[in-house]
């Protein structure tokens, strides 16, 4: 059981009034009842609970239960969560699976209504959420905002359902968040025009300068995949108010290893003043999206950390409504039984399912970007062998597959560079955003067996080689374990260990590959309809018709 607090003593940081200094906290029924300030020296601050201010839960391969479990050892106490990943699987039904499941936790998790369900209609998913389903989820209180809104080409070109979706987040008074990478100029312009108040997609500072100048708010993103902090955080210096931290995105093992914590570190011994981090890690996102979370003010909820000093910044407790939740490096909230839900409906493949015959000429292929979503477009001559087109590991070429996790179809084949596998396939069923089965591999043989191994799991993630086959079992919604944190980041570090000895180079190769189908990033990806070129936002063919 967690302990429950009446008092505590400290240097207290209280960020909206930009002042340290030492007292005492008397709470009573979770909130500050008052603070009592003192003339000692105590050897501990007691700083504001962080917030992750845009999160897919989802991708960190836990329930919302065991991500409580251990963002509160790093000090987070809140988060604004986007459930569009399982919401693309199973609809609304996997939006209420989130949120009833976040609730059984002393965390404070707050909700967005996923503005893109399907993110396009150009690739399969497992349900759709129309403007009377986002209005639902718009009545509940834990629900905010309305989520990211990625079609940022409904907006400009006055989709109706889109427009719709914006229309009833204002109805309701909630903001409504961005998505708009590269987006510049007069279609910016138009973008924020239409009520969108945040990014959290900037590559280039200067990117992020102009969306603040037009009145946007920028989400500085550290996650597994996407990495903006070093680019972005010269901007706090003249605009702490402008900006939030998240994470978006962020895989078991890097959540057990830190969270918004090691950007707020990193922000102050890059030089920027503590009490403009800390405004950036709590302040601006609780006043943003109107959180009920405490700011270390009378009245407030007590929410806030415990920690040693603002160089080392070590978590030492963590307390949420008064509540000791993590002391020490350890979580003190319990194990929850996991409810199973899913939607996976495909039969495993043959080994000729995934056969690509030549047609003659140099083909698209997509460069994967390490540490970042977007890819390039190379083109180059195919191997190719007795009329098809195969895997070249010499040349760092290899075969992609999407295939539909649905209803059985084909697989949709494409090529794809910088994945550096020498031997073996990886795969994995978190394939953002509609969650069908990726894999890349350097022969058929191995990639139809990466994609077996998930389907008899019916979700999850896999590598093989050889007579070696190790897999991470996803069986809630083919996305989440319901294994606690510890065994699912074990797990998983044992498969990225294991790419890694196939060949890869990348960071974080299974977290790269899950944005391989996501068509609203540029330059090209790949569905499980076809190669999709992002800036003309139609499908391509694999081939070059003048070569």
């Amino acid at each position: 059981m967690t302990e429950i607090i009446s008092q505590i003593s400290g240097n207290i940081v209280d960020v909206v009034e930009k002042k340290v200094y030492p007292g005492t906290l008397e709470i009573l029924g979770g909130r500050i009842s008052r603070i009592i300030a003192e003339n000692k020296d105590y050897p501990t601050y007691l700083i504001p609970g962080f917030i992750d201010s845009h999160v897919h839960i989802e991708s960190s391969m836990l329930t919302p239960t065991e991500f409580a479990r251990v963002a509160v050892i790093h000090g987070t106490v809140g988060s604004v969560c986007d459930p569009h990943e399982i919401a693309n699987v199973i609809g609304l039904d996997g939006v209420r699976y989130m949120i009833a499941d976040g609730a059984s936790v002393p965390f404070k998790f707050f909700w967005g209504a996923s503005s893109c369900v399907p993110t396009t209609p150009f690739e399969t998913a497992g349900a759709r959420i129309d403007a009377d389903q986002i209005e639902v989820l718009l009545k509940m209180d834990k629900v905010k905002c309305l989520s990211e809104m990625m079609n940022f080409q409904g907006v400009l070109h006055n989709d109706p359902e889109v427009i719709a979706k914006i229309k009833l987040a204002k109805s309701y008074k909630k903001v409504i968040d961005g998505h708009a990478p590269g987006l510049r100029g007069e279609k910016l312009e138009r973008y924020i025009h239409s009520g969108i108040s945040t990014d959290h997609e900037c590559f280039s500072k200067s990117e992020a300068l102009e969306k603040i100048q037009l009145g946007m708010k920028v989400q500085i993103r550290e996650g597994s995949a996407a990495k903006n902090f070093d680019e972005l955080i010269p901007i706090t210096k003249e605009h702490p108010n402008m900006c939030m931290f998240c994470s978006d995105d962020k895989h078991p093992d890097d959540l057990t290893a830190g969270h918004i914590n090691e950007m707020v570190k990193r922000a102050i011994h890059y030089g920027i003043d503590k009490m403009d981090v800390l405004k950036i890690a709590s302040l601006n996102p609780i006043k943003h999206y109107q959180l009920d979370v405490g700011l270390l003010q009378v009245g407030d909820p007590a929410d806030f950390s415990v920690i040693d000093n603002f160089s080392n910044l070590n978590i030492l407790k963590t307390f949420i409504n008064g509540r000791l939740v993590a002391k020490n490096g350890k979580t003190l909230i319990g194990e929850t039984r996991k409810r199973i839900v899913n939607n996976f409906n495909t039969r495993e493949k043959r080994v000729h399912d995934f056969a690509f015959k030549n047609k003659n000429g140099k083909i698209n292929i997509i460069e994967a970007v390490d540490g970042q979503l977007i890819t390039n477009r190379v083109i180059e001559k195919p191997k190719v062998v007795d009329n098809y087109i195969v895997s070249d590991p010499e040349r760092d070429i290899l075969k992609i597959a999407v295939i539909n996790r649905y209803k059985d179809s084909s697989p949709s084949i494409g090529f794809i560079r910088n994945f550096g596998l020498k031997r073996g396939a990886i795969g994995s069923s978190v394939a953002h955003d509609s969650h069908n089965i990726v894999s890349v591999g350097v022969n058929d043989i191995d990639i139809c067996r990466a994609v077996n191994i998930i389907i008899k799991n019916k979700g999850g993630l896999g590598a093989v080689c050889g007579d070696t086959e190790k897999v991470l079992p996803l069986t809630i919604a083919g996305i989440m374990s319901d294994l606690s944190y510890e065994e699912v980041s074990r797990r998983y570090t044992e498969l990225d260990k294991f790419a890694k000895e196939l060949g890869s180079q990348l960071k974080a190769p299974f977290m790269t590959l899950s944005f391989m189908a996501l068509l609203v990033i540029p330059e090209i990806k790949l569905s499980d309809r076809g190669l999709f070129d992002v800036s003309k936002f139609e499908f391509i063919d694999l081939f070059l018709k003048f070569n």
